[in-house]
């Protein structure tokens, strides 16, 4: 493991799990690359010593600056409790805010609103502030329309503004994206990529969950639903503390192959799946980075699909390298000091070129998990109930084989489970819709494998 040089920054390791060796005339080479950042005062995201801080003191880490987007939209006072969940929940927020830090609060609705400190500026996180913000808060009403991507380009001029290494955001709304096409919530996507990362919630029932999942992997951030009013505060507490324990931004899994291979895909399969693949920029000749945001102590596994040349028996071959780096806005990068290597091995050994590594298998797995629950889900509402049946009863067999007992619990609220091994279930005659958007949105959870 390889030391970065920034005292207190996490040092960073990368782990390649593969079955090397393929058949005569193979090409494809899978491995899964974890990659995993310690010592950089945070465990899973939380602050811990040297740098444990309370609520209203001091405490260490890099620079940082933080937008809470808060839905104001006619929608969150039916029923009241929405509106004054969410004032609570971004309380618990600011009270979470290391000193030092830039924060603000927008107001949305189908325009964006500075509620906190206002004027085109950042507060600067102190008792002071922090209650300031409070106060602010109490002023919050509901009414108008929904237009998110007007509240992530306000968040992103606003953090912008700030001379910060970490720029981060919450989003919390109730309703669809009923004032901007989606056309236009996309391009805002597109242009906030890479500038700031963005948590993204939604409150009770009403809104879609693929705008909610959308804003969240374009912006690298996390997503769910938070069905009962009453557990934003807690929620939004962990977010923000999650969002203080990061201490290195905009880190690139950088990916090296060799002359006539092809990157196939790359995408991340733990904490959840993220397909990376399109996202890949041209580092040089041979190498893209694949954007993976902040880091804080924590450890993410990675699928690297490669396609190479083939050769004779007994030959072997460097597939690719991975290492990790910053990218800087010059075009050239800071290497963090971790790499690892995919190998590929011809043989003749029958036995050693079928042996799926137990990584790649249970991983593959986890991906068609996700899919499966997604089209499941998407053919139930289309009324396929044969389709659906099928593709949810093939999620509960890898759920059960896979050791995802989240989402197995989840599926169990969407269909009657007959025999879980073998996948045979039978859709519920009422489902209720909390239910089945928790299991929709959760759908790219997964488990690590024992390693």
């Amino acid at each position: 493991m390889a030391n970065f040089s920034k005292s207190n920054a996490p040092r960073f390791s990368v782990d390649v799990y593969q079955n090397e060796y393929l058949p005569e005339g193979g090409r494809e080479v899978n491995a899964i690359v974890t990659v995993t950042a310690t010592g950089g005062g945070t465990i899973g995201g939380a602050v811990t010593a040297p740098h444990r801080y309370a609520p209203h003191a001091p405490g260490g880490g890099p620079a940082a600056a933080v937008a809470v987007m808060v839905d104001c939209s006619g929608s969150m006072d039916h029923p009241p409790a929405k509106m004054r969940g969410a004032r609570d929940a971004t309380a618990a927020a600011v009270d979470t805010l290391r000193d030092g830090v830039r924060f603000c609060v927008i107001g949305g609705t189908h325009v964006a609103k500075e509620v906190y400190p206002g004027g085109g500026r950042l507060a600067v996180a102190d008792a002071t502030t922090r209650e300031q913000a409070k106060l602010a808060l109490r002023r919050l009403t509901a009414g108008g329309g929904t237009a998110i991507g007007t509240w992530l380009r306000l968040a992103d001029r606003l953090l912008a503004s700030a001379d910060v290494e970490i720029r981060h955001g919450i989003l919390l709304t109730d309703g669809r994206n009923e004032h901007e096409s989606p056309e236009d919530l996309r391009a805002t996507l597109d242009a906030c990529a890479g500038r700031f990362t963005c948590d993204a919630r939604g409150v009770g029932t009403d809104w879609e969950v693929k705008e909610v999942t959308a804003v969240a992997s374009a912006l690298l951030g996390t997503a769910d639903i938070v069905a009962d009013p009453a557990g934003l505060a807690a929620d939004f507490a962990r977010m923000m503390e999650t969002a203080m324990g990061k201490e290195v931004a905009d880190v690139a899994l950088r990916l090296w192959t060799p002359a006539g291979s092809t990157v196939k895909f790359v995408k991340q399969v733990a904490p959840t799946v993220e397909e990376l693949t399109g996202r890949r920029t041209e580092a040089t000749a041979r190498a893209g980075d694949y954007p993976t945001g902040s880091w804080g102590d924590e450890s993410r596994d990675y699928h690297v699909c490669v396609d190479v040349p083939p050769a004779g028996l007994g030959q072997e071959m460097l597939a690719a390298r991975v290492s990790l780096v910053v990218p800087r806005p010059d075009g050239t990068a800071r290497p963090l000091g971790a790499q690892g290597l995919v190998r590929a091995v011809w043989t003749d050994d029958l036995a050693a070129s079928t042996s799926l590594n137990a990584q790649v298998a249970h991983y593959t797995g986890q991906a068609e998990l996700a899919r499966a629950v997604q089209e499941g889900l998407e053919l139930r509402k289309a009324g396929d109930r044969d389709g659906a049946t099928a593709r949810l009863g093939r999620a509960v067999q890898l759920a059960g084989s896979s050791g995802n007992a989240d989402t197995a619990k989840l599926l169990a609220k969407v269909v009657d489970v007959v025999d879980a091994a073998a996948g045979t279930v039978r859709l519920k005659a009422k489902v209720e819709e909390a239910d089945e958007m928790t299991l929709e949105t959760r759908s790219t959870k997964t488990v690590r494998v024992k390693k």
